[in-house]
């Protein structure tokens, strides 16, 4: 049974999604993503002008003069989304935690998904793929995969992108529009990256906290990571100090940026303290932007 809490969350997740979509972002995800891939239709007779690459040999040599191949648009899509349940999203100092913030992102994108009548499945991760939820239709199947994002409890605290990414190549056998909604706090995964790259079309949602890069200025305090347990004595009223820590964090940061561009994926920013939907409107215009 899931708390009153937990559930006016995911009420809340659900509506507010939902009304974005209607009101902000109609029409955007189609005009970026019109297919995944064409299919063969039927044969034609050639046209001077036509590309010679899709005559069909066998039936124009049956029939004694040349044929054309045709073909149409899959507008049927499958949307992946791959979220990251690690223990690190259960972090916040601003207005939700960076949990919270990915179960609106990728509920968004389910919306987006099935008012373009695609299907929408999910795969939660952390340092194993947890759970997965397979591709389906309609608004009650969006509801059932925000509940995952709150109900799931995980085995583990720690992350492996890699892990996901090789799970997702084992379930998508034709060509998918992946998500990946994490904070890519892991261990290696550019070569997972880049071959999933190559073979679906792959978006990095890159989340973050403002809290995050800081240390709360003060004496002697106790840092653990929530990932790996490993605890740490820091001096946050050192400046030295403090500026050293935000110096690595930022560099973490960037580096993920640096991994996904350098494997072919675009990357949204979203931070907790900022709109999930103002990040993906952005993106969706700059995308319909590069396509024109």
């Amino acid at each position: 049974m899931l708390s009153p809490d937990i559930i006016k969350k995911i009420k809340r997740v659900h509506i507010r999604s939902s009304r974005t979509v209607n009101t902000m972002m109609a029409g955007q995800y189609r005009s970026v993503f019109r297919g995944s891939g064409i299919e063969f239709e039927d044969v034609r007779e050639y046209s001077p002008g036509d590309d010679i690459k899709h005559i069909d040999w066998k039936v124009s040599a049956r029939l004694g003069r040349p044929f054309i191949k045709r073909y149409r648009e899959e507008r049927e899509q499958v949307v992946m989304l791959l979220v990251d349940m690690s223990a690190s999203q259960r972090f916040g100092t601003v207005d939700c935690l960076k949990q919270e913030l990915a179960a609106e992102v990728a509920s968004i994108l389910a919306f987006n998904a099935i008012r373009s009548n695609d299907k929408v499945g999910a795969i939660l991760f952390t340092r194993e793929v947890e759970r997965y939820i397979p591709p389906q239709k309609g608004s009650a199947h969006v509801w059932r995969v925000i509940k995952a994002f709150f109900d799931h409890d995980p085995d583990h605290a720690g992350t492996d992108i890699a892990q996901a990414i090789a799970y997702l190549g084992r379930v998508a056998r034709k060509r998918v529009i992946c998500f990946l909604i994490s904070d890519f706090l892991s261990p290696t995964y550019e070569k997972a990256l880049r071959i999933a790259a190559r073979r679906h079309e792959v978006i990095g949602v890159l989340l973050s906290d403002p809290g995050e890069f800081r240390l709360p200025e003060g004496g002697i305090l106790t840092a653990r990571d929530a990932e790996s347990g490993q605890v740490r004595i820091l001096d946050a009223a050192d400046r030295r100090t403090r500026e050293a820590y935000s110096r690595g964090r930022r560099n973490a940061y960037r580096k993920a940026e640096d991994v996904l561009k350098a494997s072919g994926v675009d990357c949204i920013r979203i931070a907790t303290d900022h709109a999930a939907a103002d990040a993906l409107v952005r993106y969706f215009r700059l995308r319909e932007k590069r396509s024109r």
